[in-house]
C-alpha cells in the first residue's frame, strides 16, 4: 500500500518508473516527455505527443530522477530540467483534483458541508469522504468514511477544497458513486505521494460547518 492509504492495484497498462525501477499502472506515476527546445515537461494528463518518461508519484522518486539525471538517461540525448520541477508538478496534480472535484460539483457528484455530507452518509450513499487537513480534529471526526483505503481524503486544506467548491474554505466534502469517482481518488492519490506539506498543518477550530 502506497502513501495516503492508497492501493497500487495491478491492472491497466504499467510503466516502468525512471527512479526505482518498479513497474505499476500509469495512473500511479508522472508522465514526462521532452520539448523541442530539450526541456522535460510535465505531461500529467498524459496526452502530450512524444515518448513518455514515467517517474512514480512520489516527491523522493522525482528527487532521486533530478539528483542523478536520470532524465536524460531515459531521454536518451541531453535535456534541461526545470528548476523546482517537484513543485511545478505538484501545482499541477492539485489543479487537476481542483478541476475534477468542480466538475463533480457541478454534476451533483460532489457535496460540501457538514449536514449534507451527514445526510449523505445516513442515505448510505457517500462513496468517498473528503476532509481538509487544517480542519479541527474534532470536527472530522463525527463524520466517518464509508470504510476501505480509497474512500478518505485527508491531505487537501480548507482553501483548496473550497476553490472546487466555490466558497472561501470548505472542511466536509464527499462524493457519490458515479463516473468521476475514480478520477478524483486517482489523481488526489498521486497529489498524496508529491506533497510534502501534509503534515505540517496545524489543526485549526472549523470555521464554518462549509
Amino acid at each position: 500500500m502506497a502513501r495516503g492509504g492508497r492501493k497500487v492495484e495491478r491492472d491497466g497498462p504499467e510503466r516502468r518508473c525512471i527512479a526505482t525501477g518498479d513497474s505499476q499502472p500509469a495512473r500511479g506515476l508522472i508522465r514526462f516527455v521532452v520539448g523541442p527546445d530539450g526541456q522535460i515537461v510535465p505531461d500529467v494528463a498524459g496526452k502530450l505527443p512524444g515518448r513518455g518518461i514515467w517517474v512514480s508519484a512520489e516527491r523522493s522518486a522525482l528527487d532521486l530522477a533530478v539528483k542523478k539525471k536520470l532524465f536524460a538517461r531515459a531521454a536518451r540525448q541531453a535535456v534541461t530540467v526545470p528548476d523546482g520541477l517537484n513543485d511545478m508538478v505538484t501545482g499541477l496534480v492539485l489543479k487537476r483534483v481542483i478541476d475534477l472535484l468542480s466538475l463533480a460539483r457541478k454534476s451533483g457528484q460532489a457535496i460540501a458541508g457538514y449536514e449534507k455530507c451527514r445526510e449523505l452518509a445516513m442515505a448510505e450513499e457517500m462513496a468517498v469522504l473528503i476532509q481538509a487537513v487544517d480542519g479541527s480534529t474534532r470536527g472530522k471526526t463525527k463524520l466517518r468514511p464509508p470504510g476501505g483505503p480509497e474512500t478518505y481524503i485527508d491531505w487537501l486544506t480548507a482553501r483548496e477544497l473550497g476553490l472546487a467548491f466555490g466558497r472561501e474554505h470548505v472542511i466536509h466534502s464527499a462524493l457519490r458513486a458515479g463516473g468521476l469517482r475514480r478520477p478524483v481518488v486517482e489523481e488526489a492519490a498521486r497529489l498524496a505521494g508529491l506533497r510534502t506539506d501534509i503534515g505540517g498543518y496545524a489543526a485549526g477550530e472549523d470555521k464554518t460547518d462549509a
